[in-house]
């Protein structure tokens, strides 16, 4: 019985100036078993070791962006990052924690010492790791291979591209993948550490390494694989004693969270995993005209290439009269310039190898096919560099034309500077040029929609390019590859969660610095039209885009298509030349010589009575304390805002902001200058409480507290957002006031210790600046 799933890709397709448009395609993926197979422990003592797991960390220092040329590193999430000394709920929720502590050489000493096997307890041999939906359609067993076969072996005469055989499972697209993979040696050795053997320190344990949301990480498994009357189930060799290829997909599937996770995907999230590249989509019926020159660029590159054609939406994988199969992922292994000689023509034509993952006959049947006449007109040298073979495995030849024709879709996975072996730089290969950034939407703070949505559109992420050096072979362009990838959502589909609509939008900046170094504001992008975006907002894994920029800075805004929407996600960026990228961001501090606001007959009038106020509570000694603060605020500005009156809470801070000898007490002189921030601030929140409802809404902070004369980073204006906002993102007027109030003593507290950015403190006076505030 095949398996099969069907998924429904929603695009979002929207040029931000009207209702955008959603095209709804629903997708049935699977196998009808192709040319593969058709049937009608340990405990956490192997747990906890040192691979450091995930792209967290603190973020940026809070200072001003600043540039980099280009790495294939990736920078930590700036965002929100992380508070020293408290407990973070990311890392007791991350759903990889349990595979990011397994060691490989920590498991292995450890059954030496123990004389036994490894059993994976982080990937069970049981049902479940199998399917989280259902029940399994038979009892499979769990076997070894030493159980399935006298002789086993890792890799038997190079692992290659017909090692790789589909079995049940609808994983074509990550078939497809690995029998690309296979065309690159030192690719694929990287993954699969073709070095293990089931004789020499055979344990049962056997490790990949992967390419996870920007960073490489290693994965083990134990050796046993689900069969059914000792025959694999899944993805297998074509000799009957190689697991390579089997253990491979195990440890995919354990990444994925289980084998049903693998039933439906794109070639390209394999591609990705495999090689660390960014891998772009390409629609053949609306091809750009350099499509043959940009796939040999890929080629002598070292991309990996996949290609299909739309499924028959009646039909699983319905095989057409040409040979070619519907719905089908193809891998392409080859593309060639080949030298003809025919009695009419003469010159070189462009042929395109493609591989089917079934490794069958079940091939093209039209020119350039096994034993088609058109080879006769090839020389039998120029066949001979080809490689050419006309067995029954899968792989055949096309015409670029007739490979363009029929096909529908090409994924090429572009690889970056890491992926570049030190054999192929001493051959003159190169690579892309690629930066990355991680960030994540937060609701309420930075997660503001589409363009659609342009109140809030200037609250997500933001990042600039600069674009220094035109390609070699274009005219005063630079091409620009941009991914955008969703974190962690295929491994979470077992809670329910599916992908996000996601899409990026590119805007291109002045040269005279009129928009600073800080976030673009709204005004900026009401009044400035992007110059290119996301092919679409879709709800896949990933989203990537082919741009051609002229020489000059840029701003890329990576968002979901609605707003407050969670996620995290990873910003890649590859060039042909090297270039700079940095978050858009301020540093934190008070904004000098802010002129005050402008006094009013109504402040004059508050002026007067909170000055009367003052002198009468107050007494003899003119001091006030945060009880009698309280009363004498709260008697004029209930009159003016729609509030309970201030909190104590907050009169105890207003106390603190000026109470530097810790007497508890307010002077007159101290009141005077309360009331001037006081002033300041209460007019800024009038301004932004457009609707006067007495509410702030998170996506104006960053501007209101820019009137209010500061600057806050990122990092800092994420943190007061969630600190001080409720559950809709809105802020009364008494918390706004309590966050400018703690602002100002805290960016007072820390310039008093301040030593070219950093203030040390000991232990009292960490704890009196803090929580006396």
């Amino acid at each position: 019985m095949p398996f099969t799933t069907t998924r429904t890709v929603r695009t979002v397709i929207s040029d931000g100036k009207g209702p955008p448009r959603v095209e709804t395609r629903t997708i049935t993926s699977g196998d009808d078993g192709g040319g593969g197979m058709n049937f009608g422990g340990f405990n956490a003592r192997f747990g906890g070791m040192n691979i450091n797991f995930g792209g967290g960390g603190s973020g940026g220092d809070g200072g001003s962006s600043t540039g980099r040329r280009s790495t294939a590193s990736v920078k930590p999430v700036t965002q929100r990052g992380c508070v020293d000394g408290r407990t973070s709920r990311k890392d007791r929720t991350n759903p990889f924690a349990g595979l990011g502590k397994q060691s490989y050489d920590e498991i292995v000493k450890k059954c030496q010492a123990e004389g036994c096997l490894f059993e994976d307890p982080e990937f069970p041999a049981e049902d479940t790791s199998i399917f989280f939906s259902r029940a399994p359609p038979r009892p499979f067993e769990w076997k070894r291979p030493k159980e399935i076969c006298s002789a086993p072996q890792y890799v038997t005469g190079g692992a290659s591209r017909f090692d790789v055989q589909q079995g049940e499972l609808g994983d074509c697209w990550l078939l497809a993948a690995v029998a690309s993979l296979t065309c690159n040696t030192h690719l694929l050795n990287r993954v699969i550490v073709p070095e293990q053997n089931f004789e020499t320190n055979y344990y049962g344990i056997f490790r990949f390494r992967f390419w996870h949301q920007g960073e490489w990480i290693e994965v083990v498994v134990d050796d046993r694989l689900p069969t059914y009357y000792d025959k694999l189930v899944f993805m297998h060799s074509t000799d009957k004693n190689e697991f390579w290829s089997a253990l491979l997909e195990k440890a995919y599937a354990k990444l994925s969270g289980s084998y049903e996770c693998l039933k439906g995907g794109s070639t390209s999230e394999a591609m990705e995993d495999f090689t660390g590249g960014v891998t772009e989509t390409v629609d053949l019926k609306k091809a750009p005209t350099n499509l043959l020159n940009i796939m040999m660029k890929a080629h002598d590159r070292g991309s990996l290439m996949g290609c299909s054609i739309d499924a028959d939406p009646n039909q699983l994988e319905a095989i057409l009269p040409n040979g070619l199969v519907m719905g089908h992922a193809y891998s392409i292994t080859s593309v060639k310039l080949v030298e003809i000689q025919t009695p009419k023509i003469s010159g070189k034509i462009p042929l395109v190898r493609v591989r089917n993952p079934w490794g069958n006959e079940s091939e093209w049947k039209g020119a350039w096919s096994d034993k088609s006449a058109e080879w006769k007109y090839i020389p039998a040298d120029e066949k001979k560099a080809l490689g050419l073979t006309f067995d029954d495995d899968g792989e055949f030849w096309m015409s670029f034309q007739d490979w363009q024709d029929n096909f529908m879709k090409i994924e090429i996975c572009n690889l970056g500077p890491e992926s570049l072996h030190e054999d192929e730089a001493a051959q003159g290969k190169i690579r892309w040029e690629a930066t990355a950034e991680v960030g994540e939407w937060i609701p309420r703070v930075n997660a503001g929609g589409c363009r659609n949505y342009l109140d809030t559109f200037a609250m997500n992420p933001q990042y600039r390019v600069v674009l220094t050096d035109p390609d070699d072979d274009e005219d005063d362009l630079c091409t620009i590859l941009i991914g955008l990838l969703q974190k962690d959502r295929r491994k979470k589909r077992k809670e329910g969660l599916d992908m996000l609509t996601i899409g990026y939008v590119i805007y291109k900046m002045k040269e005279d610095g009129t928009f600073g170094t800080g976030p673009l504001d709204t005004k900026f992008f009401k009044f400035n039209a992007s110059v290119a975006k996301s092919p679409s907002f879709i709800n896949m894994r990933e989203v990537c885009g082919r741009h051609q920029l002229s020489p000059g800075t840029y701003v890329i805004i990576p968002s979901t298509f609605e707003p407050n929407q969670q996620g995290e996600f990873l910003l890649r960026i590859f060039t042909e030349k090297a270039g700079t990228t940095s978050e858009m961001d301020e540093g934190t501090g008070i904004i000098e010589d802010q002129p005050a606001p402008p006094v009013t007959e109504d402040d004059k009038v508050q002026g007067e009575e909170l000055k009367e106020s003052f002198k009468r509570i107050a007494g003899e000694d003119l001091e006030v304390d945060a009880y009698e603060l309280r009363d004498i605020l709260n008697s004029v500005f209930t009159k003016e805002f729609k509030f309970d009156g201030f909190s104590l809470d907050v009169c105890r801070s207003m106390v603190a902001m000026h109470d530097g000898d810790l007497s508890g007490k307010l002077g007159f002189e101290e009141f005077k200058v309360l009331w001037q921030d006081l002033r300041k601030w209460k007019t800024v929140f009038k301004e932004f409480d457009k609707d006067n409802s007495g509410l702030l809404s998170s996506y104006e902070m960053r501007n209101a507290f820019h009137a209010s004369g500061f600057r806050l980073s990122n990092r800092a204006l994420s943190a007061i957002i969630l600190r001080f906002s409720n559950k809709k993102g809105e802020i009364e007027f008494d918390d706004f006031v309590l966050c400018a109030i703690r602002l100002k003593t805290m960016i007072a507290s820390f310039k008093g210790h301040d030593n070219k950015g950093v203030a040390s403190y000991d232990i009292d006076n960490f704890i009196q600046t803090t929580m006396y505030s």
